[in-house]
């Protein structure tokens, strides 16, 4: 028998009725009200949130709401929020940086002190369950037309062997012509080298040995002293520095080709922190060699991290100087030499190499470093990987490693045109790599060109995918509210609910343990179609839960007491009421997000057996498949519906004492070696 519409119906669809009257005689605004009421009341229904779930926002109180550039899920369940100076320059001149650690289960916050400005660092899970975060910023951004003092990169030599030079911030360089430049960071100086060679005489006879002093080099950016055209410098020169006396003199001065008044970009720091989500706290560890902002850093299959390209100390992208950071020892040390630009997308694959898809977040010349690839650190070789349509739009696009990991595809999705380029792609492609020449292959297409779109990979092997933008940060009011699935046993996608918030430049996206998926941040450049309203950075928070969480609660899989560590065999067995319920198991690397780019999510399918009130899960003994560290451990049903996740450890291999060095000197760059063609 029919049902009668309830009296909250007829009054719903009375009242949209009647607004939409008025909005026909002229009143535009009427009708975007009422739209929002009849959307509003139609993602309210069960039948709706069945088919395509939903989105709520967590009430945010305003002392917690930060622009949130980064996004990490810690074992403790916990999402550690990260701004730093959050693209304001005003809180980078006061030194304000802000960290948030937002608790899912209870919509908790607290505010974590923040040593350093970690705007646009990079980070990565650490076998023990720490977040390494590197890099971040050391000076903003300098606009054409703006630059009002010339400045540049001023190499610093020291001659002595005996003697490290130190230049505090504020020492002053002067040219010849007497030009004067003031540096805007400190600066160390190691002590020159002293080389000997040996020679024979006529007869064979060794001479006595002769040295010489190779001078050291660190490098500054520096100013000029007086505004205008009185700093221009545009040939080399050799610039004393001011303050010293005798020797020093002599031994330590600087060298610069160009200082000009063009545009300055951001400029990258060394600093390096490990948070300790237990103490809930940066701890600091061993710089960097490099400066870095805007670096990728990747999860080895040994337990150390690659870092990756950036913006230097000077404001150019490192030129290919990677390195290693070893959780053991708190060091890093030198790493494969190739250049990329900057946070490019590197999944680490079976072997322990590195897959490229060319995703990259923008910083870097459109025709170097941006073709993908399969690049081997061992053996720092780099085999290209062709069939990417749209290769030119691959710039704040989007990549995954597709569930299950074993199946080694990466997909790539969305991106646009180098730089502020109004052009995007709907353009998704997979890459097989157990093919023995693997190439990319187009899938099924997003429904509209899309940047920064955000991809998260659900316990039932699907990708849900949602936000960006058509144009560059969302001009010309061009965020996409949509979401959807990607399948990737049909290659096709489905709808979801669709997002109330938009988010494009500066958002992440990321699973929860309960199955939720949470997105954060955006940062628009305006706030209107006609581009004449600058953007306000997005506050809100909102989570979706997927159709799966819809389904009868009394029939979720759970999974109840089990070990916190996988063991010996790679095995660990958890108590269940109920495990003819439980067809899959899935170990899910929690995600550490920025700018479109999570190398880090990944999803493992387990063998499984069923006991008596027990399942058993055997989790893949490769660690290029598995890397070191905690997982959250989902349990899904035939349908897919995931278990609430239990967080669990997998140890890493040991490694024998020397191998880093061993590796260092393998992998690292020749002396006086440049990149090839192909880097």
């Amino acid at each position: 028998m029919a049902q009668r519409p309830s009296k909250q119906f007829k009054n719903t669809v009375l009242g949209t009725g009647a607004v939409v009257l008025l909005a026909a005689l002229n009143a535009p605004a009427a009708l975007s009200f009422a739209q929002e009421r009849y959307h509003a009341y139609k993602i309210g229904q069960s039948s709706y949130k069945i088919q395509y779930g939903s989105w709520a926002q967590v009430r945010l109180p305003e002392e917690y709401r930060i622009n949130a550039m980064h996004a990490a899920l810690l074992h403790t369940g916990k999402v550690l929020l990260i701004a730093g100076s959050g693209n304001n320059q005003k809180k980078f001149d006061k030194g304000t940086f802000d960290t948030v650690l937002w608790d899912p289960r209870d919509d908790s916050f607290k505010k974590i002190p923040t040593p350093e400005d970690f705007f646009c660092s990079g980070h990565s899970q650490l076998p023990d369950g720490r977040l390494l975060v590197a890099g971040g910023t050391a000076r903003y951004e300098v606009l054409d037309g703006k630059v009002t003092r010339a400045g540049g990169g001023m190499r610093v030599k020291n001659e002595s062997p005996d003697k490290v030079a130190r230049l505090k911030k504020g020492t002053r360089f002067r040219s010849p012509s007497g030009v004067e430049y003031v540096s805007k960071f400190d600066v160390t100086v190691p002590k020159a080298k002293r080389e000997f060679e040996i020679t024979y005489g006529r007869k064979g006879h060794l001479k006595p040995w002769q040295s010489k002093v190779v001078a050291s080099e660190a490098r500054v950016f520096v100013e000029a002293v007086k505004t205008g055209a009185a700093g221009l410098t545009t040939e080399a020169a050799q610039y004393r520095v001011l303050g010293l006396e005798g020797k020093d003199a002599d031994n330590v001065y600087g060298l610069a080709e160009r200082l000009s008044v063009e545009k300055q970009d951001f400029q990258g720091i060394r600093s390096a922190y490990e948070f300790d989500p237990r103490a809930e706290k940066y701890v600091p560890v061993d710089p960097m060699k490099d400066a870095r902002w805007y670096p990728t850093l990747v999860a080895l299959q040994d337990g150390r991290v690659l870092a990756v390209s950036g913006l230097n100390d000077v404001g150019d992208v490192v030129p290919g100087d990677n390195e290693y950071y070893d959780p053991r020892t708190k060091k890093w040390t030198r790493g494969p030499f190739r250049y990329f630009p900057t946070y490019p997308a590197l999944f680490l694959v079976r072997g322990g190499k590195l897959l490229y898809t060319g995703s990259n977040a923008g910083y870097g010349p459109a025709d170097k470093g941006r073709e993908p690839g399969v690049w081997d650190p061992a053996a720092n070789t780099f085999t290209k990987v062709a069939g990417l349509a749209d290769p030119d739009r691959l710039e704040t696009s989007s990549s995954v490693l597709l569930p299950p990991a074993q199946d080694q595809r990466v997909m790539v999705l969305g991106g646009g045109g180098v730089g502020e380029s109004k052009l995007s792609s709907s353009r998704t492609a997979i890459v097989d790599l157990k093919e023995d020449n693997p190439v990319f292959r187009s899938s099924a297409r997003l429904p509209q060109g899309t940047r920064y779109l955000s991809s998260v990979l659900l316990p039932d092997d699907s990708v849900f995918t949602t936000g960006g933008s058509r144009d560059y940060r969302g001009r010309g009011a061009s965020d996409v509210h949509k979401a959807q699935f990607y399948h990737p046993r049909t290659d096709s996608f489905v709808a979801a609910a669709d997002p109330a918030v938009g988010r494009n430049y500066h958002s992440e996206a990321l699973l929860l343990p309960d199955g939720r998926i949470a997105t954060f941040g955006s940062d628009p450049l305006f706030a209107d179609k006609d581009n004449t309203r600058l953007g306000t950075f997005e506050h809100r928070l909102e989570v979706y839960s997927p159709p799966y969480l819809y389904r009868d609660p009394a029939l979720r899989p759970a999974l109840g007491a089990g070990p916190a560590e996988v063991g010996p065999d790679g095995r660990a067995t958890f108590a269940t009421a109920h495990p003819e319920r439980i067809r899959r198991a899935r170990l899910m690397r929690p995600s550490a997000v920025t700018h479109t780019t999570d190398v880090e999510q990944r999803s493992i399918e387990l063998g499984l057996t069923r006991g008596s009130g027990s399942v058993t899960v055997d989790v893949p003994k490769d660690p290029s498949l598995v890397p070191p560290g905690w997982y959250m451990l989902f349990a899904t049903d035939a349908e897919g519906t995931p278990s609430q996740a239990r967080w669990i450890r997998v140890p890493g291999p040991e490694r024998r004492p020397g191998q880093e060095q061993e590796q260092e000197q393998d992998q690292g760059r020749p002396p006086g070696q440049e990149p090839g063609p192909d880097s």
